[in-house]
């Protein structure tokens, strides 16, 4: 693309972003004026120009005062080799990274066969767009930067040293400054020097690794989560949260609309009401209110507010705390929907007919007074008529029966469209008032929690065909079919248990469903259902329309949740346009940046996702710790040549069980059948296998867990333990976490 360097005025921002994109060289505020040939004048509005598309998300400032695409890499930039796979691949990460998504990890192709480059290495590179991802060329090699490492100091004789809280680091590095800090301490610190001699300085003294709140502390470290907010964000909050209410509300508050959430719940989005509809042309139907806090009246589109929760896209929930989208004043107070207070909100009116459809809909900000807050197990109990159940009777009577008896339609609908059913357990992990651990168990499933589902999903439907009706942008949760590739990998799988699946035959989500039903209750049907879980496609928000796989449904946004997600937000916002509700409506370059918004939000669910499971992980750990030497009931969840993996039933966590330690046989891995099969004996150790084993090591700092067999057989060390590797099989198993689309239990929509 060529640019005339005559007076032209000034130029418009996809001239602007077009030139960036296309500029071999950095492309500053200087350049982008000698290209359009700006006088001095136009120069003073190109800088305001810049600065509003920067704060609008279009492009970020990169190194040198340069301009790049919002989350995309500057033409030429530094990188830091992160990873070295186990194929040779180098993937890198840039070492600067201003933008509100997680980094690109970029595939950098070096010259020659054999890799030059290990993790840490620094590189100048230029970058191009390759496929869906990034691709980096190397021109020079740098000086190694030094790198944060989270991990607990550990003493050896009179040498300190840093063990990573990570997993996969298996190393320990010699401790060359202390900083303070005591053998045992949770730090931060900073590694420095070249391989052989790289040596860790301590920065930062956090405290005890084991203390009640440093489990997720980890996490919040390690993905660099945002969890204090800037005092211009607060202040605003505090100025929003004293804002009145405003004229023009529907007023509902006479109706006994109620709140149904987990036990131990930190902020209320949603409220619930139902009643038979009074209208003949809808015998048998029902009236419906999903209420939902109504928080586009308090953050509004530019403010800082606004700036802070996209930057952070999603609350993060862990067992001793949330680190919160919006500053608590909001978050769990003033649109927090609590009991005898008057609160905004924005409420989906339903038309249900008798069979569950959605006949119509209609939105509206109003006014509500939330007659309580109810617990699911206590909403479960006084349905069931459980006695001492702390729900009053007349909300028994004029708000959850109704209910129950609206959801028993809902219930139909959704069982004729057959959406994907893996009711996979969620753990809960009970604490102490001191963050102590209680129990660790999976979180039972009620119909309560069934009904809210229902519940939220209906107005989820009605607010995308809502926008859709009035033409006005919509921010979808899609989730596409699964890839031709992942449905051939599950019926291998399937193959091995001799479980029949047909690829030629038209993938619904009902097919996995006849799957299991086929499966009955085998001692390998949790195994099939996480297999069937990582067949599918990871769910994502975006502008355009693909549907819905996993909940078979054509148009589905998410709209009751937006205290806690801002994809929730963006779709209120586009509600109160369309309708015509008041002020906070879309803005129109928001709008016009849904897509990028869409991968940046998208991003951030997935890094909460990580940082929460891995939270998890480590509180089962420590949970178990106190049990190592014990034998207990367990299930093997994945199969590698190194080993296989294991789960304690009842409790979770994923535990490696060393090839070396099961015998002195040579056992040869099995890729068909995901199995480790001993040459002589013919032992087997499969997928799904349930089985008894000794708790060797458990490891709360890294959540890491290790198994033996029960009878000791095979420890490391007696004779030659080495396994036959099967031709083809991977090098690798990696923990692959869930896609971001499947029901968790006790998790709402």
């Amino acid at each position: 693309m060529v640019f005339s360097k005559t007076p032209q005025g000034l130029p418009t921002r996809e001239q602007v972003l077009d030139f960036i994109q296309s500029s071999d060289t950095p492309a500053g505020k200087r350049e982008i004026a000698r290209a359009f040939g700006l006088s001095a004048q136009q120069k003073i509005s190109l800088k305001a120009m810049l600065k509003d598309m920067a704060d609008e998300g279009l492009i970020d400032g990169a190194g040198g005062r340069a301009f790049h695409k919002m989350g995309g890499l500057p033409k030429v930039t530094v990188l830091r080799v992160a990873d070295v796979d186990d194929g040779g691949n180098v993937w890198a990460v840039p070492e600067r990274w201003e933008a509100d998504t997680p980094p690109p990890k970029v595939r950098v192709r070096e010259r020659g066969r054999r890799s030059a480059l290990g993790i840490g290495d620094r590189i100048l590179a230029r970058t191009e767009e390759a496929g869906a991802g990034w691709a980096a060329y190397p021109m020079k090699k740098l000086d190694r930067a030094s790198e944060a490492v989270l991990g607990v100091l550990r003493q050896d004789g009179d040498r300190l040293w840093l063990q990573g809280v990570d997993k996969k680091e298996r190393r320990e590095l010699p401790v060359s400054d202390a900083g303070g800090a005591a053998p045992g301490d949770l730090v931060l610190a900073q590694m420095a020097g070249r391989p052989p001699r790289i040596t860790a300085r301590v920065v930062e003294r956090l405290g005890d690794p084991f203390a009640a709140r440093s489990f997720s502390l980890i996490a919040i470290h390690k993905h660099g989560i945002p969890d204090i907010f800037a005092e211009e964000v607060l202040a605003e909050a505090r100025a929003m949260a004293a804002t009145p209410l405003g004229e023009g509300r529907e007023d509902l508050r006479h109706l006994p609309i109620v709140a149904i959430d987990p036990i131990d719940a930190r902020d209320h989005d949603d409220a619930v009401w139902a009643a038979p509809d009074e209208d003949p042309g809808n015998a048998g139907g029902w009236q419906a209110i999903v209420a939902i806090a109504d928080v586009s009246f308090y953050v509004r589109p530019g403010s800082e507010l606004d700036k802070s929760a996209r930057s952070r896209g999603n609350s993060v929930y862990f067992p001793d705390r949330v680190v919160p989208m919006l500053p608590e004043i909001l978050s769990a107070d003033v649109c927090s929907l609590k009991a005898g207070q008057d609160r905004a909100a924005l409420v989906c009116h339903l038309t249900i007919a008798k069979d569950g459809k959605l006949k119509d809909w209609r939105f509206t900000r109003a006014v509500i007074r939330v007659a309580a807050n109810i617990a699911y197990e206590h909403a479960q109990g006084a349905i069931d008529g459980v006695a001492d159940t702390p729900v009053p009777a007349e909300l028994v009577t004029g708000a959850l029966k109704p209910l129950w008896s609206c959801w028993t339609a809902l219930a139909k609908a959704r069982a004729e469209r057959e959406p994907l059913d893996l009711d996979l357990p969620e753990r809960r992990i009970v604490l102490d008032e001191k963050g102590r651990i209680l129990s660790v168990a999976p979180r039972e499933r009620l119909d309560s929690m069934r009904l809210i589902e229902d519940y939220m999903i209906a107005a989820n439907v009605a607010a995308a065909k809502a926008l859709e009706a009035k033409k006005a942008p919509v921010m979808y949760r899609v989730h596409e079919p699964p890839t031709r590739e992942k449905l051939v990998a599950l019926k291998d799988y399937l193959d091995s248990f001799d479980v029949p699946f047909a690829l030629g035959q038209v993938i619904r989500p009902a097919t996995f469903n006849h799957v299991l039903a086929r499966i009955g209750e085998a001692d390998f049907k949790p195994q099939v259902m996480e297999q069937v879980l990582r067949t599918q496609t990871q769910a994502f928000y975006g502008p355009q329309n693909h549907g819905h796989f996993g909940l078979s449904l054509g148009s589905y946004a998410h709209f009751t949740s937006p205290i806690r997600r801002y994809a929730d937000l963006i779709v209120h916002r586009s509600l109160v346009g369309a309708y015509g509700l008041g002020e906070g409506a879309l803005a129109d370059a928001d709008a016009a940046n849904m897509e990028r918004v869409g991968e940046a939000i998208s991003g951030l669910e997935r890094r909460a996702m990580e940082a929460e499971r891995e939270t998890v992980d480590r509180y089962v750990a420590a949970y178990l710790a106190e049990h190592v030497g014990q034998v207990m009931e367990a299930r093997i969840t994945g199969v590698a040549s190194f080993g296989f993996f294991a789960t304690v039933e009842g409790v979770g966590g994923d535990g490696l069980v060393p090839a070396r330690d099961l015998g002195q046989e040579y056992f040869r891995f099995d890729e068909a059948t995901q199995s480790l099969i001993g040459d002589h004996s013919g032992e087997t150790f499969a997928s799904g296998m349930r089985l008894q084993l000794r708790l060797a090591e458990a490891n709360p700092v890294s959540g890491a867990l290790r198994f033996e067999l029960p009878d000791g057989k095979g420890s490391a060390g007696s004779g030659d333990t080495r396994t036959i590797r099967h031709k083809g099989a991977p090098r690798t198993l990696k923990r692959r976490g869930r896609p971001a689309n499947i029901r968790h239990q006790g998790r709402k929509r």
